[in-house]
């Protein structure tokens, strides 16, 4: 018996209130059933409204097919090497986001995944609000209000419900509802299980819609401004966009990859689960463009109409599609269930701290932790109205703060801290958690060293810096 386990054989004896819950579970603790829920799983945390909503439009700011190529150049080498360091983290220890750092190395280090908990409790509470706006919108569709094909009554529409008091609220608190339903049930029963229904039917709704896209008249110039590349239309400001939109879009910094890592066996291929996840994850952002873009060019429309083509203009093009009430509804179905499956991966982050360390069951965890993410998430709901004149700090209103400090401050110093923690701190226990499930270290080690040790910690310090207004 090891160490760890004879110290909870001896507080499982003694039944010591919180020494012994948190002992229950360490020895106990789950794993994925099957390396296929994991990996979709983790690619449902990674495949969010970034991929869906973000990313058609930052293709259409930045000239199509040049961005793309960068963008997939940019997630396949900073992207993969800083999600397979969260993995190693995560499998190595065996614990949450901050109890992995306590355990590999203790001192300071704890604090990163303490940025990583506060930066996920933030996120989900702002994120439900706009994962709200998508299922409001889905009834919208269905109820024929956005059957018109003026953008500016739409935006009107829109720019009228997200500064309602009460409506947006009712969806935050369904969605948060939906969220909390799926992590209290566990990671196998619960999360699996939900990733295992909602990812197929995430693609399956990308396929029907993008055949519908493509086919419209004049749809296969949005395809061609995608996939065809024009570098001389390429800035700094196109490589920043895309190095950011990489980072962002794999869900990585926050510890979610670190939390689900954890639940891996020694047998599992992590490399090879780290390059699922990555594919999975640009294909949708990739078949995301290829519905957006070949719509909006078939209707004439402005494909760098920025956060509005979402909700302002893409309703005006399903509304000069026959079926287009129907495909609309498809759409927001989408970005709801992208939505989903990004959300419970945030609350597990928040969810797994509280059992593993403070012993608290898991349901009880789920249930009031989300409640006060939904509280949190009431101010930045209001932002948008009542409160939008409400300066909190630094000249931002309650939405925009939780914004800057989790995306723009605390997700890239986590992400930054992760890299130099598996390149410097725990590198040959890092190699040796690479080669667990065969015994061969690969020869591509020595390159995956090289970006987690300078490259990727120079590109996030660029994020951060960006994120600050440095450039």
């Amino acid at each position: 018996m090891k160490n760890a386990e004879l110290i909870c054989w001896w507080e499982l004896n003694l039944a010591r209130s919180v020494q012994y819950e948190v002992c229950k579970r360490m020895m106990k603790r789950e794993h994925w059933g099957s390396r296929l829920g994991f990996i979709l799983a983790a690619a449902g945390s990674a495949v969010g409204l970034g991929n869906i909503w973000k990313f058609p439009y930052m293709a259409g700011e930045n000239g199509g097919g040049a961005f793309l190529v960068i963008y997939l150049a940019l997630v396949f080498t900073i992207g993969i090497s800083v999600m397979l360091a969260e993995f190693v983290i995560g499998r190595m220890s065996e614990k949450n986001a901050i109890g992995a750092f306590a355990k590999l190395k203790g001192g300071l280090w704890p604090i990163v995944g303490l940025f990583g908990v506060a930066a996920a409790f933030m996120i989900l509470s702002f994120y439900s609000v706009v994962a709200g706006w998508t299922l409001s919108y889905m009834i919208k569709a269905v109820t024929g209000a956005l059957s018109i094909e003026d953008p500016a009554a739409l935006g009107d529409i829109f720019g009228s419900f997200i500064s309602d008091t009460t409506s947006p609220l009712i969806f935050h608190a369904i969605f948060m509802a939906l969220t909390i339903f799926v992590v209290l049930s566990g990671v196998g029963a619960g999360i699996e299980r939900a990733s295992k229904i909602l990812m197929p039917a995430l693609f399956a709704l990308l396929i029907v819609l993008i055949v519908r896209s493509v086919t419209l008249p004049g749809g296969m110039e949005g395809v061609a401004f995608l996939l065809s590349p024009d570098f001389s239309k390429v800035t700094w400001a196109t490589v920043s966009d895309a190095l950011s939109q990489a980072f962002f879009s794999l869900s990585l910094g926050m510890g979610a990859m670190i939390t689900y890592g954890s639940y891996l066996a020694k047998k599992e291929n992590l490399p090879g689960s780290a390059g699922w996840v990555t594919l999975l994850d640009s294909a949708v952002a990739v078949l995301a463009g290829l519905l957006v873009l070949p719509a909006v060019f078939a209707f004439g429309f402005d494909p760098s109409a920025g956060p509005g083509l979402t909700f302002i203009t893409l309703p005006a093009v399903f509304a000069q599609m026959p079926f287009g009430s129907f495909f609309a509804f498809l759409f927001f179905l989408l970005l709801a269930i992208a939505a989903l499956t990004s959300a419970v991966s945030i609350l597990e982050v928040v969810v797994a701290y509280f059992v593993d360390d403070r012993g608290i069951n898991r349901k009880t965890a789920a249930v009031v932790l989300g409640f006060v993410i939904f509280l949190l998430g009431i101010p930045s709901s209001l932002s948008m109205g009542v409160m939008s004149d409400v300066e909190i700090l630094w000249g931002k209103n309650f939405f925009d703060l939780m914004d800057f400090v989790s995306s723009s401050l605390l997700l890239p110093i986590g992400g930054l801290l992760i890299s130099l923690f598996v390149g410097w701190i725990v590198w040959g226990k890092a190699q040796e958690e690479i080669a667990a499930h065969n015994g061969i270290v690969p020869i591509w080690i020595g390159a995956w060293g090289l970006i987690v040790k300078f490259v990727a910690p120079l590109a996030i310090a660029f994020i951060l810096l960006k994120g600050l207004g440095v450039f």
